[in-house]
């Protein structure tokens, strides 16, 4: 019959647990490299902007400088960038979008303010005092073909050596994803949406 962890004998727990950590151990101390990655946040699922905020919190506790473009978020209230304009010697948070493009419905508008949040992108990424990059919802314009994939592309491989960059949004492009250090995709499996619940500040905003 086989133990459950619950009625395992303690040495024997106690032995598999060491050998456990032995392995793991081994596995980090052969992790040497450090470098400036690429993360991607995408799919379905919520949380993706949650979770690159909370990133550059943990950034910021470091004592790191952080640069936030939103290309779909407009300037309408939103509890992360109001808790990151806290922190201004760290801190720089742009919110260029006009919302998503059933709400503007002009697509030329749509390119333009894509196209100054790619400029403001840019300053950022290139800048070699910020360690990290939040480009929220850049993988929605890019499937929109409101920039230009390939000059997106080579100026994040371009970065500063050490420089963290991450990108949001839906749909991430194949090529986005084949040259990411880290591709995490949100799965849904339910949404208060669904039944009729509004979104909620502290929870969506």
């Amino acid at each position: 019959m086989k133990e459950s962890p619950m009625t395992e004998d303690p040495a024997r727990h106690a032995e598999k647990m060491k050998k456990r950590k032995e392995h793991q151990d081994k596995i980090v101390s052969e992790r040497q490299v450090e470098k400036g990655l690429l993360i991607v946040h995408t799919g379905k699922g919520k949380g993706k902007s949650t979770a690159a905020f909370g990133m550059a919190m943990r950034a910021i506790a470091h004592g790191q400088k952080v640069g936030v473009v939103q290309f779909i978020k407009g300037p309408w209230e939103s509890g992360e960038r109001d808790l990151l304009r806290k922190f201004p010697d760290q801190v720089e948070v742009h919110a260029m979008g006009e919302g998503f493009t059933w709400e503007t419905q002009d697509r030329e508008r749509d390119i333009r303010a894509a196209r100054e949040a790619w400029e403001m992108s840019k300053r950022f990424i290139a800048d070699p005092s910020i360690k990290m990059v939040i480009l929220d919802e850049l993988n929605i314009v890019l499937r929109y073909d409101y920039l230009d994939l390939p000059e997106v592309l080579a100026a994040i491989a371009a970065r500063p050596e050490g420089c963290h960059v991450v990108v949001t949004g839906r749909n991430a492009k194949d090529e986005m994803i084949e040259i990411a250090d880290l591709v995490t995709e949100m799965t849904q499996v339910k949404h208060p949406f669904r039944d009729g619940v509004k979104a909620q500040a502290g929870v969506e905003f």
